[in-house]
């Protein structure tokens, strides 16, 4: 697939921005994709900002960022309902064949993306990452990625470092639109709809200023997302660990009792005891709490708790919104005086 289309077609590059901080390398981001694209001949690519409600206010510098540059979609939620929610509400809004998601922080080099589109064509696959040679975040961050990794690999068996700089193909794209329930894992539900992805290695850039929306408590979050929505694996463990437990109960319960006709046993431990029930009952808490977790979740989908809510959306004056009629239309729409 050639990424470079006739104006008079839909835009053949779509870009998603989910905007958490305070916008205020959107203009850099912005230039340097446009940069990237005249130096390889191809049309401005669609721009699609979700102001994802952060610690601060980004929407005066998204509506700006919006009136100043044409085929653009700015959308603002209206409450921070996380990266993978405000990324799927960005799909609704492209029209490109091919979609980028890319964070606001030029922690990722837009220039990378012709890299990874050349890989998306040239192995004809249907996704691909952009992987760090080496990453720029902090201890904390770093260890929350590695294990939302590791649970992704355990689940999905597919050897693939996931990260937010992803390329997409509309098809795709597409599949996953179908999802509407609140908790949303991206990843996963790509890795759902193909196996056909891959990942080229980029450079990952210290961030300039402010702090990872990402805190290591979030990362252990969204890797319980990933493990509770996308598998059954925890309540495998638990049965397995309580066959386990009963197993080498009924065995040492045999032991003692053929110990005890034997008359090899004097004083009943009172220690053996406490332990076998504080372990036990550990154990059973443990499996209590990994079920409240599927019905807590199963709970909130049946009540429909929604996956993400636009306050209001600006469209550049040039744009025509030719979204097709399975997207959202819950929303207030506003044109942008350029």
């Amino acid at each position: 697939m050639n990424v470079s289309t006739n104006q008079s077609q839909r835009p053949s590059l779509s870009v998603v921005i989910p905007v958490y901080g305070r916008g205020d390398r959107l203009t850099e981001l912005i230039s340097r994709l446009d940069q990237t694209a005249e130096a390889r001949g191809w049309d401005r690519p669609e721009v699609v900002l979700i102001d994802d409600c952060g610690s601060a206010d980004s929407w005066p510098v998204i509506r700006q960022t919006a009136s100043r540059r044409p085929n653009v979609v700015a959308v603002q939620l209206s409450r921070n309902f996380g990266q993978h929610n405000a990324i799927m509400c960005g799909f609704h809004h492209t029209n490109g064949e091919v979609v980028v998601t890319i964070d606001d922080d030029l922690q990722q080099d837009p220039e990378s993306i012709p890299r990874m589109l050349e890989e998306l064509n040239d192995k004809e696959l249907d996704l691909v990452y952009g992987n760090y040679a080496s990453k720029k975040h902090p201890l904390g961050r770093n260890l929350g990625s590695s294990l939302v990794n590791w649970f992704y690999r355990l689940i999905f068996k597919m050897p693939i470092t996931v990260t937010s700089f992803r390329a997409m193909r509309r098809p795709l794209v597409s599949s996953v639109l179908r999802y509407d329930l609140n908790f949303t894992y991206l990843d996963g539900l790509l890795a759902w709809n193909t196996t056909r992805i891959g990942a080229v290695v980029i450079p990952h850039r210290d961030r300039a200023e402010g702090r990872s929306g990402y805190t290591l408590s979030k990362l252990v979050g969204l890797a319980m997302n990933v493990f509770t929505n996308f598998s059954l694996l925890p309540l495998q463990l638990v049965s397995f660990v309580g066959i386990t437990s009963a197993a080498l109960g009924l065995s040492l319960g045999a032991w003692y009792t053929f110990a005890a006709l034997l008359a090899k046993v004097s004083v009943p431990g009172y220690a053996s005891t406490i332990v076998a029930v504080l372990v036990l009952g550990g154990l059973q808490l443990f499996g209590l709490g990994i079920m409240g977790e599927y019905l807590g979740r199963l709970h909130l989908n049946v009540n429909r708790k929604p996956q993400f809510t636009v306050r209001q959306i600006l469209l550049s004056d040039d744009r025509s919104d030719d979204r097709s009629d399975d997207r959202s239309d819950d929303r207030t729409e506003e044109r942008c005086v350029g």
